[in-house]
């Protein structure tokens, strides 16, 4: 959950009631639908980025000659955290306004930020790190 409260949970793809099995999809009758879509959107590009990282850095680590650095893993690995940072960054700053729809059925804004948000910001800070590590490490025999 992004965003949290006594009585419900919301993150960035449904809205759910606590007490009840009631879970609502965050459509385009949401205020500020179009911060929730980018925000969706950058955090999948940030989950392809680093499977692509990944599978880069596995090639890389056979094709490599000896003393070359993982220069294409680092970089593939520093967009994923741009866009983590960048999905962390529209939600932070748009929280307000996406907390205000009427299509809401228990009062969202008096609510706190949940574990999936601070998750994100972990993951941009270890995506970060991930991809200064690619950027330095040199291939060894």
């Amino acid at each position: 959950a992004w965003w949290v409260g006594d009585n419900f949970s919301t993150d960035v793809w449904r809205m759910c009631v606590t007490n009840t099995s009631t879970c609502t999809a965050i459509t385009e009758q949401f205020n500020d639908y179009q911060s929730v879509q980018a925000v969706q959107a950058t955090m999948i590009l940030s989950t392809i980025f680093c499977c692509v990282a990944f599978l880069v850095f596995i090639l890389q680590l056979f094709r490599l000659k000896q003393g070359e650095r993982f220069v294409l893993t680092s970089i593939i690995q520093l967009l994923s955290c741009l866009c983590v940072m960048i999905a962390a960054s529209i939600y932070t700053d748009r929280h307000e306004e996406l907390h205000k729809s009427n299509e809401y059925y228990v009062a969202v804004s008096q609510g706190q930020y949940g574990y999936s948000f601070i998750l994100a910001w972990i993951a941009f800070a270890f995506t970060l790190i991930s991809g200064v590590m690619y950027l330095v490490l040199r291939k060894r025999k």
